[in-house]
C-alpha cells in the first residue's frame, strides 16, 4: 500500500500539471481571440517587435501543443519539459524588460491582465516550480538524477541566451535595419497647457530667454511673445529703417539668442536688430542670383539656406558668412537628384546649434543629410520608413518653363526640428501593427540619435482642443506646438530625452 504522502504528493503533482494546461490553453485562446491586439502588443515591445508576426503565430501554438501533450501520461514528460523552456524563456524576458530596455510597456492581457511585469515574474517561477517538480518525480535512481539536473540546468541557461540572442538582434534591427516599425515608450512627451491664439496667421519664430516668439505672416512687423507658463503675454513692433526702400515678397521672423532678423529670400535681404529694443537695420543685402527659399540661423553672422540654383536648375544648399571673404557659397552635391533636383529635393532645412550642424529633411523620401556649416557632408540617415524613392509626378505647363507636382505627392516626413543630440521627425504614415484610428486624436514624431546615428523611439503628439499640431520647435525641455488656434505647450520626459546632460 503506498504511503498517504506519496499519494499526496502525486494528486497534488496531477492537479499542478493540469493547471499548466490549463495555463496555456487560456493563454493562447486570449492571444488568438484577439490575435491582431496581441501582434501590436509585440510589435511595440521593447524587446521582440522586429519578429513580432512570426512569434505571435508561433506562441499560441505551442502552447496549444503542448496543453495536449500534459494531458496524455505518454506525452507529459517532453510536454513538461517544453513547457519548463517556454516559462523560463517567458521570465528572461521580464528580466530584461525589467533591468536592460530603454522602456518598460505595459504588461500582457490575457490570464495575467491585473498582473503587473513583477507579480507576472512571480507567477511565472511559480510554474516552473510546478514544472520541474513534475520532471523530477520521473528520475527515481541517481543515475537519471544526474542526468536530470544537466537537462535542467541546460534548458535554463539556453533559455536565457536564446532570449538573450533575439533581444540583441531585435535592437539592431530596430535601430539599425528597421522596416517601420516604431515603439512607443509610455509618456514620453507631456501636455502641459494651451493658449488661444486668435489669428491662424502666426509661425513660431524662436525662442530666447524662456519667451516664445511669434510673426505674423500677415502683419509682418508685428510680433506676439509669451513666457513659458504661457501666461504673460505681449506685443512687439518692428521699427524697420529701410532708407533703400528695398521691396519685401515674403519677409520671415527668425529669433536667435538676443537678436531678431527679418529674412526675405526672395530679395535676398537680411535684416537684424535686438529684442530689447526692436528697432532693425540692414545687415546683408544679395543679388538676385543669390536668391533663397529657406534659411536658418546659425550665429549673428552666419546663416545656411536652402533654395533654387538657376544655373543648375536643382535645389542646392548654402551658408551666408558675413565674417568669409566670400560672403556666400553653395555645395550642389549635399541633396541628391532623383527625378528633377527641385520637387524630389525639396525638404525642411535645421540647424542645431548643440552639434553645430546643418540637417536637411527631404519630404518626399525616408532620408535626411547631417553637414557642417562649411557644407561637408557628415553622413545620410534613413528615416523608419520604407519609401527611398520619391513617389511624385512632375507636369509642365504649355509654355514649357513652368513645372508642378501632379496630384497629391506621397508626403513621408510631414515636418521636423532638433535640439540637443535629437532629431524629430513628423510622419503622418502608419508603421506596422499601428491603428489608423490614433491619427484622430495624435500626430506621431519618431525620435532619431544623431550621435548614435539610429532611430530610438517615436510618441503620440495628442491634439489639443480637437486641433492637431501643424508645427512645432524643441526648446530645451519644452516642445512648442502650433496649431490653427492654439499655442501648445508640451514637456519633455529627461528619462527619455537626456537634452540637457548629453
Amino acid at each position: 500500500m503506498r504511503p498517504r504522502w506519496d499519494i499526496l504528493k502525486h494528486y497534488t503533482l496531477e492537479i499542478g500539471i493540469y493547471l499548466c494546461a490549463f495555463l496555456f490553453v487560456y493563454a493562447a485562446v486570449s492571444k488568438l481571440l484577439d490575435f491582431e491586439t496581441f501582434e501590436t502588443q509585440l510589435g511595440q515591445s521593447p524587446l521582440l517587435s522586429a519578429y513580432a508576426k512570426p512569434i505571435a503565430i508561433g506562441v499560441p501554438l505551442l502552447e496549444l501543443l503542448i496543453s495536449l501533450f500534459l494531458v496524455f501520461k505518454r506525452t507529459r514528460r517532453i510536454a513538461l519539459y517544453g513547457f519548463f523552456t517556454m516559462m523560463v524563456m517567458f521570465t528572461a524576458y521580464i528580466v530584461i524588460i525589467l533591468n536592460f530596455t530603454d522602456f518598460v510597456p505595459c504588461s500582457c492581457g490575457g490570464v495575467l491582465e491585473a498582473f503587473g511585469w513583477t507579480e507576472h515574474m512571480v507567477f511565472n517561477i511559480c510554474f516552473i516550480i510546478i514544472a520541474v517538480s513534475g520532471l523530477e518525480c520521473d528520475n527515481i535512481n541517481l543515475r537519471k538524477s544526474k542526468s536530470f539536473i544537466v537537462s535542467i540546468v541546460s534548458i535554463f541557461l539556453g533559455g536565457i541566451i536564446s532570449i538573450s540572442i533575439l533581444y540583441l538582434l531585435s535592437e539592431k534591427e530596430i535601430h539599425r535595419n528597421n522596416s517601420f516599425l516604431r515603439r512607443y515608450p509610455p509618456h514620453p512627451v507631456r501636455t502641459i497647457k494651451g493658449l488661444k491664439i486668435k489669428y491662424n496667421s502666426y509661425y513660431i519664430a524662436g525662442v530666447s530667454d524662456d519667451r516664445i516668439y511669434l510673426g505674423n505672416t500677415s502683419a509682418p512687423a508685428h510680433l506676439l511673445s509669451v513666457d513659458t507658463t504661457l501666461n504673460d503675454l505681449k506685443t512687439h513692433q518692428i521699427d524697420l529703417n529701410n532708407k533703400q526702400q528695398i521691396p519685401f515678397y515674403a519677409p520671415q521672423i527668425k529669433v536667435n539668442d538676443s537678436y531678431f532678423f527679418i529674412i526675405d529670400g526672395k530679395v535676398p535681404v537680411i535684416y537684424k536688430g535686438l529684442l530689447t529694443d526692436w528697432k532693425a537695420k540692414l545687415l546683408w543685402k544679395g543679388y538676385d542670383y543669390q536668391a533663397f527659399s529657406r534659411v536658418e540661423v546659425a550665429s549673428s553672422a552666419q546663416f545656411v539656406f536652402s533654395g533654387l540654383d538657376k544655373l543648375s536648375d536643382q535645389n542646392v544648399i548654402g551658408r551666408i558668412d558675413l565674417r568669409a571673404t566670400d560672403t556666400v557659397s553653395f555645395s550642389t552635391r549635399l541633396l541628391q537628384k532623383q527625378i528633377d533636383g527641385i520637387f524630389d529635393t525639396d525638404g525642411m532645412l535645421r540647424y542645431n546649434v548643440k552639434l553645430d550642424r546643418l540637417l536637411y529633411v527631404y519630404y518626399y523620401r525616408n532620408e535626411f543629410l547631417v553637414a557642417d556649416t562649411h557644407l561637408n557632408l557628415e553622413y545620410r540617415g534613413r528615416t523608419i520608413d520604407t519609401v527611398k524613392q520619391a513617389s511624385i509626378k512632375i507636369s509642365t505647363m504649355s509654355s514649357g518653363r513652368i513645372r508642378q507636382l501632379e496630384n497629391k505627392a506621397l508626403i513621408v516626413n510631414r515636418y521636423s526640428d532638433t535640439w540637443g543630440k535629437f532629431l524629430f521627425i513628423k510622419s503622418e504614415r502608419l508603421g506596422r501593427y499601428e491603428s489608423k484610428e490614433m491619427l484622430n486624436d495624435a500626430s506621431i514624431v519618431d525620435v532619431y540619435d544623431l550621435k548614435k546615428r539610429s532611430y530610438e523611439f517615436s510618441f503620440y503628439l495628442y491634439h489639443y482642443k480637437g486641433e492637431s499640431i501643424k508645427s512645432f520647435t524643441i526648446s530645451h525641455n519644452f516642445l512648442i506646438g502650433l496649431s490653427e488656434n492654439y499655442l501648445v505647450l508640451y514637456r519633455l520626459q529627461p528619462h527619455y530625452f537626456s537634452i540637457e546632460t548629453d
